[in-house]
């Protein structure tokens, strides 16, 4: 993974997320659902989980650095049945996390998931494994910054 890939989908995703700020349309209001604070702690652990498997396939150096992971770090690149857990369970997390979004988004998000894994186990070429995972992570923010709407209170939620 190239410093150009990296840099160039960073400047997307600060983009997309930027535009939550910009416009006052964002988040589409009919579509945006509350994620609760349980969901963005599950979607988050599972956020974490895949950005290790990633780390652990493209920045191994740097994640080795991290206590007790040289074993997983091996599993993860052998990209055997090992491998293939480390990366299903974040993902079904960050799924789980998105459940209660409209459920376009999270068949979307089901779909780019998908597309990553397959690329990766499938021993098709890097670079198409580097398009899957940009546009997984676009969107994301995509729908992070469109549909994601903080959890409401009670009492907002009774009398708003």
């Amino acid at each position: 993974m190239s410093l150009r890939f990296v840099v160039s989908l960073t400047v997307v995703v600060v983009a997309v997320l930027s535009a939550r700020f910009l416009f006052a349309g964002l988040p589409l209001r009919r579509l945006a659902r509350p994620i609760g604070v349980t969901d963005s702690v599950v979607a988050g652990v599972g956020l974490a989980g895949l950005a290790f498997h990633c780390g652990a396939m493209f920045y191994r150096t740097f994640v080795e650095r991290l206590p007790g992971t040289l074993d997983v770090i091996a599993d993860i690149r052998a990209l055997g049945t090992a491998s293939v857990i480390w990366y299903c369970v974040p993902a079904v997390l960050v799924l789980f996390g998105l459940r209660r979004q409209h459920p376009v988004a999270s068949a979307v998000v089901a779909l780019a998931f998908a597309a990553v894994g397959i690329t990766m186990f499938n021993g098709g070429t890097l670079r198409a494994h580097l398009v899957a995972i940009f546009v997984a992570v676009t969107i994301l923010a995509g729908i992070v910054t469109t549909l994601l709407l903080r959890p409401q209170s009670h009492a907002v939620a009774q009398h708003g």
